[in-house]
């Protein structure tokens, strides 16, 4: 079964689970088992130690159908599958060891180099306090501390001079995760933070985080991280944004809004509403997939520009911020049925709100893209 088909197979699944996800801000043991099984945490990991080396064209459906069910577990799925591009970093078979070998493995990361790394004989003790944003960590079988190195007592260096960043992956069990998702949107996610006290990691369960070199040479590893990352969370936006839009119709057709003498959907205000948003909805996705086949067509040839990568940074940014227009929209057409706990427009409302909130759907990348038409320095890094 492609991955797009076990989406779609599962898709009934994890919009049942949507009420206790929201609940039990994670996902249910049950679901989470369901998605593992079905490989779709490892759909991005290489194939040569047994991954799916998915393209990128079709990983964007995969989230966007999960995004539809619900856009926790789409999220969770998008962290877990595209952190676990490192593999292709990492010797093979330390890669194995950490994604393949253990029954279900994920990794859960977290994005600041907050912690210390000392070298030490064979590998690092690492201690790692309060490392944020941590998407899924209750459900992984390893934590990636994010830490500086330090050697004999002072920050390592790379090449140029910047501090020496790694990740090193702590088995779950020895790790303390502190509870600090308390959140109106995206509660699912289980986006914790995590502690690490003095723990060892061998050398072979690290990697450095921003400069090491691929060891594979698909077409997925040449396009960055963080905009594979951003098409996902976009594609989790977009898909979200579907389904409420299809909410809302439905709603449309059997509601007559107090002291009005139609339907909602006679009104003229939200036909025009209607309209706008499957405009908004259609050109968001459209950009985002002609983006997303451009940087990966190039990056099958090796060739991936930095056009490319401005092109599918704004795809990225300007879908998330659509389906929150779109959302909104919605939102305020559908009145005061929206404004209840358990009203699915209610849920995205939120949602989409704390996905905005995210660095890949920052204003100000609008901003770096446009400096970057205008023909001025920019942070390549951004892209």
């Amino acid at each position: 079964m492609s991955a797009l088909e076990a989406a779609r197979k599962l898709a009934p699944q994890i919009r049942a689970s949507a009420d206790e996800i929201d609940r039990q801000r994670e996902l249910p043991r049950a679901l989470f088992e369901a998605i593992a099984d079905a490989g779709l945490f490892h759909v991005a990991v290489p194939r040569a130690i047994g991954g799916g080396e998915i393209d990128l064209p079709t990983y964007v459906q995969v989230i966007e159908e999960i995004g539809k069910a619900d856009a926790s577990t789409a999220w969770v799925v998008n962290q877990g599958a595209i952190y676990a591009t490192y593999a292709a970093r990492m010797p093979r078979a330390a890669a194995k060891k950490i994604w393949i070998d253990p029954p279900r493995a994920v990794v859960a990361n977290t994005p600041a180099a907050t912690g210390k790394a000392v070298v030490v004989p064979g590998g690092y003790r690492v201690t790692a306090e309060r490392q944020g944003f941590s998407t899924g960590c209750r459900h992984a079988t390893w934590v990636a501390a994010h830490a500086q190195v330090i050697d004999n007592g002072k920050v390592r260096s790379e090449p140029d001079g910047t501090p020496e960043l790694r990740y090193l992956l702590v088995p779950a069990g020895e790790a303390e995760v502190l509870d600090t998702w308390h959140t109106r949107g995206m509660r699912g996610t289980g986006t914790h933070h995590f502690s690490v006290h003095d723990v060892f990691v061998p050398e072979e369960r690290t990697v450095r985080s921003a400069t090491a070199p691929l060891l594979e040479d698909g077409p997925l590893y040449k396009i960055p991280r963080t905009l594979c990352f951003a098409s996902g969370d976009a594609a989790v936006a977009l898909g979200m944004a579907r389904t409420c839009l299809e909410t809302f119709t439905e709603l449309a057709g059997s509601k007559t809004p107090r002291a009005m003498p139609n339907l909602l959907r006679e009104q003229s205000m939200v036909q025009v509403s209607v309209g706008q948003c499957e405009a908004w909805l259609r050109s968001g996705r459209a950009f985002l997939m002609e983006a997303v086949r451009e940087i990966w067509e190039s990056a099958t040839r090796n060739a991936v520009t930095l056009e490319q990568r401005a092109n599918l940074r704004i795809a990225t940014t300007h879908g998330i911020r659509l389906a929150a227009q779109i959302i909104d929209t919605v939102y305020n057409a559908a009145g005061a049925t929206a404004a209840y706990d358990g009203n699915l427009i209610q849920r995205h409302f939120q949602d989409i709100h704390v996905i905005t909130q995210h660095l890949q759907g920052r204003l100000a990348h609008y901003e770096l893209a446009g400096r970057y038409w205008l023909g001025l320095p920019i942070d390549q890094a951004r892209l």
